[in-house]
C-alpha cells in the first residue's frame, strides 16, 4: 500500500525558516553533508512520476535490499532542494542538471546529482487547436516562468519553427531573446505547476512532463510537438547535499532506481511519456 507523506503549507513554511537559519551557519557546515546515516532514507519528490517510481521501489524492492524508504511529495520545484540543503530530507528526485546548476548558483545551495533515472519530454499542448500550424497569429502560449524551463520551452518552439532565437540564447533564454516571431505569438509566463491548468485560458501551453501526466495528459499521444530525447541534458536524477553521496542508503536507492525492474515499471506504466535514461 502506498505510504507517501504530503507536506502541509505550515510544514513547508517551517522548513523554509529552518533553511534561512541554516544559511547563517558556517561555510563548512553548509558545504558538507550529515554523517548520520541511521533511520529511514527520506526522499523529496514530485508526485508524478517521481514519487510513483519511489513508491514502486518502496512496495516491491526496498525491503529485500535492506532499505527503509520514506517518500515526501512536493508540488513545487524549490522546496525539495531547500529541504535537502537544510537536512529536512536526505535526498530529492525531481530535477535535471541545468535546473540544478541554476538553483545552486542563485541560492547558494550545495546539491549534487547521484544517478540519472529518466527523461520527461517537454511538450506543447492545446485544447483549442490540433496542430502547431493551426495556431493563429497573435495566439497566446503559456510557458514556465523559471529560468531553465522557460528557456527549454522556447527552444522547443524554436526547434519546431514557431520562433527563432537570437544567436547565443542559452539556458536562461527569455521571450526577449526571440529574434523572429512570424505568428506574433504572445507569451504568458506562469509557474511550471500551473501550466497544465492554464490550457483553458490560453491557446497553447508548454508543459513539463510530470505536470502533464499529473493532469491526465499523455505526452506521447497528446502533445502537438514533443521534445526529443536524443542527447537530452534534461534527464531527472536522484540528488543529495554534497557530502552525502556515500550514504549507504543513498547507494542502495541509486542501485534500485537503475534496476531492470524499475526500467520495466517506467516503460509499462508511462508508455513513452517517461523514458528510462539508463
Amino acid at each position: 500500500m502506498r505510504n507517501t507523506v504530503k507536506l502541509t503549507a505550515a510544514v513547508l513554511a517551517a522548513g523554509a525558516l529552518t533553511f534561512g537559519l541554516t544559511a547563517c551557519g558556517s561555510d563548512q557546515d553548509s558545504a558538507s553533508g550529515s554523517s548520520d546515516y541511521s533511520g529511514p532514507l527520506v526522499v523529496a519528490a514530485s508526485p508524478t512520476p517521481h514519487a510513483e517510481i519511489l513508491d514502486y521501489i518502496k512496495d516491491n524492492l526496498a525491503k529485500k535490499a535492506g532499505l527503509d524508504l520514506e517518500v515526501k511529495e512536493f508540488t513545487d520545484y524549490i522546496t525539495p532542494n531547500t529541504a535537502t540543503e537544510d537536512g529536512s530530507v536526505d535526498a530529492n528526485y525531481f530535477q535535471n542538471q541545468p535546473y540544478l546548476d541554476d538553483f545552486n548558483k542563485k541560492r547558494g545551495t550545495h546539491i549534487v546529482p547521484v544517478v540519472t533515472v529518466h527523461l520527461e519530454p517537454l511538450g506543447l499542448y492545446s485544447h483549442k487547436v490540433k496542430s502547431v500550424d493551426a495556431l493563429k497569429s497573435g495566439a497566446t502560449v503559456a510557458v514556465p516562468n523559471d529560468a531553465v524551463n522557460e528557456a527549454r520551452a522556447l527552444k522547443l518552439l524554436a526547434a519546431n519553427g514557431l520562433i527563432t532565437l537570437k544567436d547565443g540564447a542559452g539556458s536562461e533564454a527569455t521571450p526577449q531573446d526571440i529574434a523572429k516571431n512570424p505568428k506574433d505569438l504572445k507569451f504568458k509566463e506562469v509557474e511550471a505547476a500551473q501550466t497544465a491548468r492554464s490550457l483553458d485560458d490560453v491557446d497553447a501551453a508548454v508543459i513539463n512532463g510530470n505536470y502533464a501526466i499529473s493532469a491526465g495528459i499523455k505526452p506521447a499521444k497528446d502533445a502537438l510537438v514533443l521534445e526529443s530525447a536524443k542527447n537530452s541534458p534534461y534527464g531527472n536524477f536522484l540528488a543529495v547535499k554534497k557530502g552525502n553521496e556515500k550514504d549507504p542508503r543513498v547507494k542502495k536507492l541509486a542501485k534500485l532506481l537503475t534496476s531492470p525492474e524499475v526500467k520495466k515499471f517506467i516503460e509499462d506504466k508511462y508508455q513513452g511519456s517517461v523514458i528510462p535514461s539508463f
